[in-house]
């Protein structure tokens, strides 16, 4: 552990007056902020507002510190999200956000509650809000930065900022980032831990600062330590100084919390505690005037800004950094060092006493620094500093929509993938070389090893393959700054966390990339948090879950997934697709990728599975015309596999199900009850098309009429390796009687025709279900 000195002087007195104006202008109005929208702004609702005006305060000298001595343009800030009012503040005082928004935190087009690259007015790097990933998100982003410079040439820098609530580091999927063996490597790498040591409800007990050291120490990270400010450091070089830092080290969480709260008078009583130095302190406190007293026992390293100027000086750029500073959670604020202060509001009263207290006016919160001093001085020098040029967006690559094999045999989804992969690379190489593919430790079983053994493995530096001359290698693990694969560690959180930045670089570095994550589609669930942030964000990207299903049969309950087929349906943002055969993958894929990396884009999921189908029963139009239509109703959600005359049911089915769909179908002619079969690809966008025609959405809808039309309207068979809630609404196109086939219950081993009876999706439960419907 390194503890950084607790006051070097290294900026003049001048310039710490500056900015401790300003540091009193961003508290002002960080907290005028959240008092506006819930005390003054009309609220007819009468709904609760909120706003974190003691968890900005204990933010204000940070970023303050970071914004206005230290920070650069090609550097990129997250910041936690409660303290989204104090990143408006600095935004404003810079000059990049208008007085006019600072009324509409968490206002219809206003001010959002977290801060949002998309959504919000002004500058955001980061999009924040659920605990833990917007930290994670600067690992990721520095990790695509590296990998875009490397496959563009571009020449992208800046130092990967997070300002992390010290609650957040309970989060496991933190240490799930933090312990990914790249990460050591990546010196950009800074985090700045507000270690104000509560939590939403409480006090916490123990925060251990001690272990979060050791445990970024032992990842390889430089550690920081911000503990005391220049007053108490002050104090402990008198006599009985040594007793006072004991026993503030000593004493717990909440005992320290609960002098924030006390008198003078109270404070001498208390502090010295009990101990066998409690007589040193004592004499001590008595030479200690009140006023000096009760600034110093909240004069803590976090809101020392020389302290903050001198560790955010002794960053090692060789590896990970992260500065543990103390601070006071409502620091200056009438409720600092409450356990309940979280959500807690000032009143009238108290906001002019602070008004008072920071030089601002209460009847003009918004008002400017005074023209001409020190601080509107170097709040300009700041802008001008910090000013990013625009960036221009290079266009992402052509993308084919058909490379024009036909396949035949018996083949996978799931080897679809690879193969279309593999195919991409000789039909259009430029798209090719954008082309980057993640996964966690599941290359070879998700059929990725062609692909990986053709491009190689992504490394900051080449690394030795020791196996490269084993003869029975077949997976070849050649790892260079120019491999196009990019594996981590078993946690899907890091793969859709890296995911999301690697599909966002065409936005923050101009340069698209065309990120594929690869996980075992059982493991979806764990990752959709993270990756549902990215979209938020405006990553674009590519998430392929396979194997999928009770297909896996033998792998039984424990590797089951149940409700991903209807993401499409329920994920903003993000087109699903679910593809039977091998042509339908490789045009779904195709279709996804040239979605990425532009602004008017969007993300995709693609569901795979390892069940064998036979190519023929695909039944692929020879004629280029007709086949052109096939690939645009794969790509749009649906197409008709088989039209029989005079049929009196329809079969619709999804993915590795259209096998027992068609055998059902050849049944039922056979029992004099003909059957049209429709393979749906995309429930998702089929819900947007029947809500576009409802005029619910715009979204194109010629496909329900090519799918479903209505001259062929009969009852409905819907079916799925997948909770059958995910086509049940297939039978409002025509408001047709229905029966819905799918999984609601946990598996078990199994061959795949037990498991498919158990479930009732094999093709006797078919037939029944549409015997049922038309006898």
């Amino acid at each position: 552990m390194t503890t950084a000195p607790a006051a070097p002087r290294r900026t003049t007195d001048a310039a710490l007056g500056a900015l401790r104006e300003i540091e009193d202008r961003v508290l002002w109005l960080s907290t005028a902020i959240v008092h506006h929208a819930n005390r003054v702004r009309p609220n007819p609702s009468g709904l609760k507002v909120g706003g974190h005006q003691a968890s900005c305060a204990s933010m204000a000298s940070l970023m303050t510190a970071l914004w206005f001595r230290h920070l650069r343009p090609e550097d990129r800030v997250s910041v936690k999200p409660h303290a989204s009012p104090v990143l408006h503040a600095v935004n404003h005082l810079l000059g990049e956000l208008d007085a006019s928004y600072l009324p509409t935190l968490r206002a219809f087009g206003g001010l959002q509650s977290y801060p949002s690259r998309t959504k919000d007015p002004d500058p955001v790097d980061y999009s924040t809000g659920s605990v833990g990933i917007g930290a994670t998100a600067t690992i990721w982003g520095a990790l695509a930065r590296r990998y875009a410079a490397g496959a563009t040439g571009g020449r992208f820098a800046g130092r990967q900022y997070a300002l992390v609530g010290d609650a957040e580091l309970d989060e496991g999927a933190v240490w799930e980032a933090v312990l990914d063996p790249q990460v050591a490597g990546l010196g950009e790498l800074v985090w700045i831990v507000d270690l104000n040591r509560q939590s939403l409800d409480r006090v916490v007990p123990d925060m251990a600062a001690g272990r979060l050291r050791g445990m970024f120490a032992a990842a390889g990270w430089q550690v920081l330590t911000l503990k005391y400010g220049t007053l108490l450091e002050d104090l402990f070089a008198r006599p009985g100084g040594h007793a006072l830092r004991d026993r503030i080290d000593d004493m717990p969480n909440p005992e320290y919390q609960r002098l924030l709260r006390c008198p003078a008078d109270e404070l001498r009583t208390r502090l010295p505690g009990s101990g066998p130095g409690a007589p040193s302190i004592a004499r001590l406190l008595t030479g200690t005037d009140d006023a000096t007293l009760m600034e110093a026992v909240r004069n803590l390293g976090g809101h020392d800004l020389a302290a903050l100027d001198a560790a955010l000086s002794d960053v090692d750029d060789q590896r990970p950094t992260v500065i543990l500073a103390y601070t006071v959670k409502g620091y200056r604020l009438p409720t600092q060092g409450h356990p309940q202060n979280h959500s807690s509001l000032l009143t009238e009263q108290q906001m002019r006493e602070l008004a008072d207290a920071v030089g601002a006016d209460a009847d003009n919160p918004w008002a400017g620094l005074a023209a001409g001093s020190a601080a509107a001085r170097l709040c300009a020098e700041t802008a001008a500093r910090l000013r990013r040029d625009s960036v221009p967006v290079t266009a992402p690559p052509a993308i084919p929509a058909d490379i024009g094999r036909t396949p035949t045999g018996v083949a996978t989804t799931q080897a679809a993938l690879g193969r279309t992969l593999l195919d991409l690379t000789r039909a259009a190489p430029e798209a090719a070389r954008r082309v980057v593919t993640v996964s966690p430790d599941v290359s070879s079983s998700t059929n990725l090893g062609g692909w990986v053994n053709k491009v190689g493995v992504w490394s900051p530096a080449e690394r030795v393959d020791w196996f490269a001359d084993d003869a029975e290698t077949i997976l070849h693990w050649r790892e260079r700054p120019t491999g196009r694969h990019i594996e981590l560690g078993i946690a899907e959180t890091n793969l859709v966390g890296l995911l999301g930045e690697l599909g966002a670089t065409w936005s923050r570095w101009g340069e698209p990339l065309l990120p594929i994550g690869v996980m075992y589609d059982p493991f979806v669930q764990r990752a959709l948090e993270p990756w549902s942030f990215g979209i938020y964000a405006g990553g674009r990207s590519i998430l392929v879950g396979t194997p999928s299903g009770v297909t896996l049969a033998p792998e039984g309950g424990a590797h089951q997934s149940v409700t991903t087929p209807s993401l499409g349906i329920e994920q903003p943002g993000c087109t699903t697709w679910e593809p039977a055969f091998a042509l339908d993958t490789e045009w779904t894929l195709l279709a996804a990728l040239a979605r990425l990396g532009r602004p008017d884009g969007g993300s995709a999921y693609l569901r795979l599975s390892t069940r064998p189908v036979d190519q023929t029963l695909a039944a692929v139009p020879t004629d280029p015309a007709a086949r052109e239509r096939r690939r645009r109703q794969v790509v749009a959600g649906a197409y008709p596999l088989r039209r029989e005359e005079g049929a009196r049911v329809t079969l619709a089915a999804m993915g590795a199900m259209v096998t027992e769909a068609l055998g059902a179908a050849h049944r039922l002619r056979n029992l004099g009850v003909p059957a049209d079969v429709v393979c749906v690809t995309s429930p998702g966008l089929l819900y947007r098309a029947l809500d576009a025609r409802a005029g619910q959405g715009e979204a194109p809808d010629w496909i329900l009429d090519q799918a479903f039309p209505a001259e062929r309207a009969t009852p409905l068979v819907t079916v799925l390796d997948g909770h059958p809630h995910t086509l049940a609404f297939l039978a409002a196109i025509h408001r047709v009687p229905s029966r819905r086939l799918g999984v609601t219950r946990f598996g078990q081993s199994g061959s795949l025709d037990e498991v498919y009876r158990h479930h009732g999706i094999d093709t006797d439960s078919i037939v029944a279900a549409a015997l049922d419907l038309t006898q």
